[in-house]
């Protein structure tokens, strides 16, 4: 298995599985630390100021978004009445592309991203190709007709029996159908980040 490659060594540097595959998983069982050369005599103390940035680029590179992308999110969460890390975290959640992910409909969010932008998913009727779009109770996501038969969507079906999705989403995966039933609460985000680093690393930029 290797270790080398850009999205593993992504992996081991942010010290999670940013990218959903299994084979991520086993990379940082067998290498649980950053990449490069003696990686254990380097992991000195780090500032303040580093442990928030590396967090904000490890919850930026979960959601595989861009350092334009996960500001705008952060300015408008800002804005927002309620707690701004809360509101953030919402914002990421609903994401479309993020919601394919989570109902199961894709393997990894960039697979999501990618089947959201080739125009395979409508909201309410509506073709939606903007995997930014966000997504509010009451609103049902669901997969073209002509989308259906497509051979890439077999496996996903496959490893869905496995798959329990988040309580704020209804899923119906024989016909490839999501209803989005209340707004992610706190503990629907992803696991493993830290927002509140987030949020004090873009309050002192």
């Amino acid at each position: 298995m290797k270790y080398t490659g850009p999205k593993a060594k992504r992996c081991r540097r942010q010290g999670t599985n940013i990218y959903g595959s299994d084979k991520y998983d086993k990379i940082l069982q067998r290498k649980p630390y950053g990449p490069g050369k003696s990686p254990r005599a380097r992991s000195g103390r780090m500032s303040e100021y580093s442990k928030q940035l590396k967090e904000k680029q490890k919850v930026r590179d979960l959601y595989g978004l861009s350092e334009q992308q996960f500001r705008n999110l952060y300015q408008t969460a800002a804005k927002t009445t309620g707690q701004t890390g809360e509101v953030f975290k919402q914002l990421l959640e609903r994401r479309l592309d993020n919601v394919i992910y989570r109902a199961g409909f894709a393997l990894t969010r960039l697979q999501a991203r990618q089947f959201v932008s080739h125009g395979h998913f409508i909201i309410n009727g509506f073709r939606v190709t903007t995997p930014s779009f966000q997504v509010r109770p009451g609103q049902t996501i669901e997969m073209r007709a002509s989308s259906k038969h497509s051979p890439v969507f077999g496996p996903i079906l496959d490893a869905h029996e496995k798959y329990l999705p988040p309580p704020w989403l209804k899923v119906d995966s024989s016909v490839f159908r999501v209803e989005v039933v209340s707004l992610p609460d706190a503990e629907a985000a992803e696991q493993g980040m830290d927002i509140r680093q987030v949020i004090e690393f873009y309050s002192r930029t």
